[in-house]
């Protein structure tokens, strides 16, 4: 081929890896750059994750969308007082303010009354929780209300870290606490949710003691699947009085997933062997 003939942008050789993950690779180039249509992507996906970190949670809205459902629901705020200081102290993020705190005091029954308490925070992407937080809600309350779980009223919190919800499980005197949360914005990503599960919430608690299930939305794990695995989570966890490191989650492939092959995607679908155990 001669070279007026040669296509603008060289393929890469490992792009069919591209129909199994979002994730960018195996772009192609133009010369020593990228291809425009890659990299004006990449500028849409990087403002996406920055307005998904900005972005203020609409509390009023969400807390009419689960009055409609029939959850009672409660309004609070970390001590970080505005989304700058959020960013900028995450210590603040982790605890309530005072007005929260003399809230949550005035209405917590005597401890032990409830089984869970489930928090929703915006964290790092408020978008996630807007879009997320209510179907999960939807999908795994059923199964713990049949179960008897008594659960506390829904706490919604404004400039949310994850360890807020220790001390809300903990003025709420519940044996367990649930936190869902918006997660870091990836550039494919930017509503993803962060589920989070603690037993015997405490103010000082670090991370070792949660167990985390990640990627909750739509083009993640979905709604079902999230919800499977923390109702495996929190059941254990009530029967052998643990979480964090020392509980594995064990819950059966969720609804949906690949079963029953351990063949590698990076071999061909009509390739009978892979690489190594082939003639050369």
């Amino acid at each position: 081929m001669s070279d007026e003939m040669k296509p603008v942008v060289v393929a890469n050789p490992w792009s069919k890896l591209r129909q199994y993950t979002p994730a960018r690779i195996a772009l192609g180039r133009a010369g020593t750059s990228l291809p425009t249509k890659p990299h004006l992507e990449f500028q849409l996906a990087h403002a996406r994750a920055r307005n998904a970190v900005h972005h203020e949670l609409d509390t009023a809205a969400l807390e009419t969308t689960l009055k409609t459902r029939g959850h009672e629901t409660q309004v609070l705020h970390s001590a970080a007082e505005n989304r700058p200081m959020y960013l900028q102290r995450p210590d603040k993020g982790r605890r309530l303010d005072d007005a929260s705190r003399k809230q949550l005091g005035d209405m917590a029954p005597r401890t032990g009354s409830y089984d869970v308490a489930f928090v929703i925070g915006d964290g790092l992407s408020s978008f996630a929780i807007e879009e997320n937080a209510a179907p999960f809600l939807d999908a795994i309350l059923p199964p713990l209300v049949k179960e008897g779980w008594r659960i506390a009223p829904l706490v919604i919190i404004r400039e949310a870290r994850v360890a807020v919800g220790d001390e809300i499980g903990q003025l709420l005197g519940a044996r367990m606490v649930v936190v869902l949360i918006g997660e870091r914005p990836g550039l494919s990503s930017p509503d993803s949710m962060g589920i989070y599960m603690t037993l015997n919430p405490r103010v000082g608690l670090t991370d070792e003691a949660r167990n985390c299930i990640s990627n909750v939305r739509r083009e993640g794990l979905d709604y079902d699947g999230a919800a499977h695995k923390l109702f495996y989570l929190m059941t254990e966890a009530r029967k052998r009085g643990l979480s964090g490191v020392h509980l594995k989650d064990e819950a059966e492939t969720v609804q949906g997933a690949v079963s029953g092959s351990n063949k590698s995607f990076l071999i061909e679908p009509n390739d009978p062997m892979p690489n190594s155990s082939r003639e050369r």
